[in-house]
């Protein structure tokens, strides 16, 4: 069995790290004997019906308007994808660009796909640093942000989690991210999943229950992820 992992945009949307996720997920796959195929999308590329899992980082605003137009050419067909439950990790910008849209500290508006019920706005200030959420699924979830964008949850969306330390999605409710279906947004770099082992098993047990593989994952040594999430969480905001 091979996994397929659809990288979007990793020239433009690479901040902090986020490449890493995709290196997670390829690793924890090759330690259990799960070969995976890395698909990097840039504009103009044409996206396969068969994707297993899709990941997409977070970048300036001025590479959002960069790969505004092809994102919205591909847009339906990621929708198709996330309605058909393929696990989706988006990070902060294209967190951002899965919603309705994106309004620059200017007003000027980056329209999104519309796969998360959410909009965001740029603040006077950016919302900087390490960040531990609760989750119900997940527990704690630890992370570092760096945005200005304030983003509001609609009706059809759940918060990923509640905000123990940071700002979240817009430093007053206490929602950080955003989750529909298995698609999960999120402003949290570091990269994420290296420190979050839990969360990063869900995106591959989720992608083999969808080819028909219900086998409980293979436990690994996580003895070293739970030590870097222990430091993490030590970390003053």
């Amino acid at each position: 069995m091979k996994l397929k992992i659809l990288h979007l945009y990793p020239k433009e949307m690479n901040l902090y790290g986020d490449h890493g996720n995709v290196l997670t997920l390829v690793k924890r796959c090759e330690w259990r004997g799960i070969k995976t195929e890395v698909i990097e999308h840039e504009p103009g590329d044409p996206i396969p019906d068969d994707i297993d899992i899709i990941f997409g980082g977070g970048g300036q605003d001025s590479n959002q308007d960069k790969i505004e137009d092809d994102l919205r050419k591909i847009g339906p067909k990621l929708k198709k994808l996330v309605e058909a439950d393929v696990p989706t990790l988006v990070v902060c910008g294209l967190y951002q660009l899965f919603g309705d849209y994106f309004e620059t500290a200017e007003g000027k508006i980056i329209h999104g796909i519309d796969i998360l019920d959410i909009a965001t706005k740029a603040g006077p200030t950016r919302l900087i640093g390490n960040v531990i959420i609760s989750t119900p699924e997940f527990g704690e979830i630890v992370g570092y942000e760096n945005h200005s964008g304030l983003t509001t949850l609609g009706k059809n969306v759940t918060a990923f989690g509640t905000v123990v330390k940071g700002y979240g999605n817009n430093s007053e409710d206490f929602t950080e991210g955003a989750k529909y279906k298995n698609c999960i947004g999120t402003y949290l770099h570091g990269p994420i999943l290296p420190k979050n082992p839990r969360l990063a098993d869900y995106f591959i047990k989720k992608a083999l229950e969808k080819r028909g593989n219900t086998n409980k994952l293979e436990r690994l040594n996580d003895s070293i992820e739970h030590r870097a999430h222990k430091v993490a969480s030590s970390r003053p905001q």
